[in-house]
């Protein structure tokens, strides 16, 4: 019986990689640079865009605002933190953990017309919302036709 050695696929057979790449030329942005590039976990997000401003709301249950840093870097939204994991003096016989613990990072690319400058930060009930207004020029602009 012949024994085929395991070898790494290549990505250019991975069907995954290929759908990755049209969904990036799809969309303005790479979508694959939303990015868990460091850490052990990252938090969920949502992100919608209206006509005004983006929201982009992570889920970081457990933790403080000041365990969570957020910033703009290289054209990116990045939400970086880290979430303690609870000890108790107690001795427990844990059947299953799920809940996740450790550093995360979050690089979310930040669409063309958005003012990075004056992004609004708030965290309630382990929610982080970020609220990122757009420029005016990015914001549609209505044209009056007239009928004839």
């Amino acid at each position: 019986m012949n024994i085929t050695p395991w070898r790494k696929r290549e990505l250019a057979e991975d069907p995954f990689h290929l759908l990755s790449d049209e969904m990036d030329e799809l969309f303005d942005f790479p979508l694959s640079r939303f990015a868990l590039t460091e850490g052990n976990w990252a938090p969920a997000i949502d992100i919608s865009d209206s006509k005004n401003h983006v929201v982009i709301k992570a889920d970081i249950p457990g933790m403080t605002k000041e365990d969570i840093k957020v910033s703009v870097e290289e054209g990116a939204l990045v939400i970086k933190g880290e979430k303690k994991a609870e000890h108790e003096t107690k001795e427990n016989n844990f059947v299953r953990i799920e809940r996740s613990y450790g550093s995360f990072y979050r690089a979310i690319p930040l669409p063309k017309g958005v003012d990075a400058k004056n992004v609004n930060a708030t965290y309630k009930d382990g929610v982080l919302e970020l609220t990122l207004p757009k420029t005016e020029e990015a914001k549609p602009k209505q044209i009056n036709v007239e009928v004839r």
